[in-house]
């Protein structure tokens, strides 16, 4: 398999008539012979539009059969997909419009202007069901333009936590070969029936996509992550396998535990995007006894794809219950100092990545791309360590790490501690200023329901399991959840910024 085109074409041959998406919104179920005709009319109404090889197309719209399609016919047919954040303000949607030069936007928000920068606007689902329904398909997703693997399919837009967004470039052989990892590492199975829950703008979305088409598997989407709703899906669906972030992880356990579903079906979870506590992964294999959990690393430069560590259940009180796994086929993955040279075993510094599901780099952002994609390594500005068996640790984000006296603090490390308090729902640490230790350690906790911990029990708490230098100098305990990314990403800068205004320099948290 080289392009977008085949993971549907092997489907529609080996499933024609199975279910291929089951939408929950809309309650359409398309098999995959007619998934494929979608697709097909899709492409033709966009050929038709007038669009060439390599045009953008952007996706502004919720979970859903229509999303599928899209970012399946519009690769396929040599076009390329633009999905954005649909949590984005208009300001921040019109640079990346601007900035990637989409021709057709696909969405199925009410006007707001921004549609003004674009040639074509296909609203879902009216405009876009009934071209699907009066278009003439195309023959085959490939007859439109010759595409070869190195061809663009996407551009995938980062948060922009440091400047203007970037659009991660991922080709064709990016995404195959992420498909292939996922099939392999994450035992994806021909049976399966996929819920897609994570949002599909996110590159951990749509990491199983084309697996499951390749399968002949079934994708059940919702439209976006609700953990009553998921839920509810798992058990009315009978869902087998699904990708959750460690708060989707933490609002499932909750919502378990108050009103238990049958999960028996669930037979895996995976989970990525950001470090999981261990108490999370402990307390979720209790609710979910039955369900298998494969830790996954990577990121929107890496495909997203990049090491996994399988039945991380079984890991629970041993050596590697904090490791995130072994590279994945095709991928090697190293730990490097500033200067770029290879680290020893056990040693700390950056992680580094090199494989076929590596970037082609950021869009129209040379410089940005030169300073992460040196001789042939990807530099993540993740740091951690490996050991003598190829599991990677990662210990923090370079940019969360914590400078205090001249003593590096882990974020992850005091969060892992406080997250073992039983009256602790989620949290996050960060660094603020000092004026004698240039960052103190802060932490904003947020307490389980029916719990009501005191700073003094959880300072107490932390002593118990990490170093004095580590321990939280500020605990501000909340009942307002954490702020989050679209992706459930925890937002540290937001809790963090307040306290570095007005103060020019900082040690490390930008």
């Amino acid at each position: 398999m080289r392009t977008f085109a085949d993971p549907i074409r092997r489907g529609v041959t080996v499933a024609p008539t199975s279910p291929a998406v089951i939408d929950t919104t809309s309650g359409q179920a398309v098999s995959f012979s007619e998934l494929d005709r979608r697709c097909r009319a899709l492409a033709g109404t966009l050929a038709r539009l007038g669009l060439s090889r390599g045009d953008r197309v952007a996706l502004l719209m919720a979970n859903g059969l229509p999303y599928v399609e899209a970012y399946v016919a519009v690769p396929a047919a040599g076009f390329v997909i633009v999905p954005i954040n649909t949590r984005l303000a208009d300001p921040e949607i019109a640079y990346i419009l601007g900035d990637a030069g989409v021709s057709a936007l696909i969405t199925d928000r009410p006007p707001s202007g921004v549609e003004d920068l674009v040639d074509h606007v296909i609203r879902v689902p009216d405009d876009y069901e009934a071209l699907i329904a009066t278009s003439d398909p195309i023959d085959d997703l490939a007859d439109l333009h010759e595409v070869s693997e190195d061809d663009l399919a996407g551009l995938f837009y980062t948060g922009g936590t440091t400047g203007p967004s970037k659009g991660v470039m991922l080709t064709h052989r990016n995404l195959l070969a992420n498909m292939w990892n996922t099939i392999n590492c994450c035992e994806m199975r021909a049976d399966d029936r996929y819920l897609v829950m994570s949002p599909m703008f996110h590159a951990a979305g749509t990491y199983a996509v084309l697996a499951s088409l390749a399968l002949g598997a079934t994708q059940v989407t919702v439209p976006a992550f609700d953990p009553d709703r998921v839920l509810d899906a798992i058990e009315a669906e009978r869902i087998t396998t699904t990708l959750a972030v460690p708060t989707m992880m933490v609002a499932l356990c909750e919502s378990q535990s108050r009103q238990p579903r049958d999960s028996s079906s669930l037979r895996l979870l995976t989970h990525g995007a950001s470090p999981v506590a261990v108490e999370t992964v402990r307390r979720f294999h209790d609710l979910f006894p039955g369900t298998a959990m494969i830790h996954l690393y990577g990121a929107t430069e890496l495909s997203p794809l990049t090491t996994a560590l399988a039945n991380e259940q079984d890991e629970l009180g041993g050596p590697r219950e904090r490791s995130c796994g072994q590279a994945v086929l095709g991928c090697r993955v190293t730990i490097i100092d500033s200067d770029g040279n290879h680290l020893p075993v056990g040693e700390s510094g950056e992680v580094a990545v090199r494989g076929d599901n590596v970037m082609a780099g950021y869009w129209n952002k040379p410089d940005e791309t030169a300073a992460v994609l040196r001789d042939g390594w990807y530099r993540t500005g993740d740091v951690g360590w490996i050991d003598d068996e190829g599991f990677l640790f990662l210990v923090d984000r370079a940019k969360d790490m914590i400078v205090s006296g001249g003593e590096n603090v882990y974020s992850t490390e005091v969060e892992q501690a406080l997250m073992t308090h039983p009256g602790v729902l989620e949290c996050a640490v960060y660094g603020i200023p000092d004026e004698k230790w240039g960052e103190a350690v802060a932490a904003t906790v947020v307490p389980r329901e029916g719990e009501s911990p005191t700073v003094d029990d959880l300072t107490e708490h932390c002593r118990q399991l990490i170093a004095g230098f580590k321990v939280p100098r500020r605990i501000d305990i909340t009942t307002d959840l954490l702020p989050k990314s679209a992706a459930g990403k925890i937002l540290k800068r937001e809790l963090r910024e307040p306290f570095w205004v007005g103060h020019e320099a900082r040690v490390s948290g930008a």
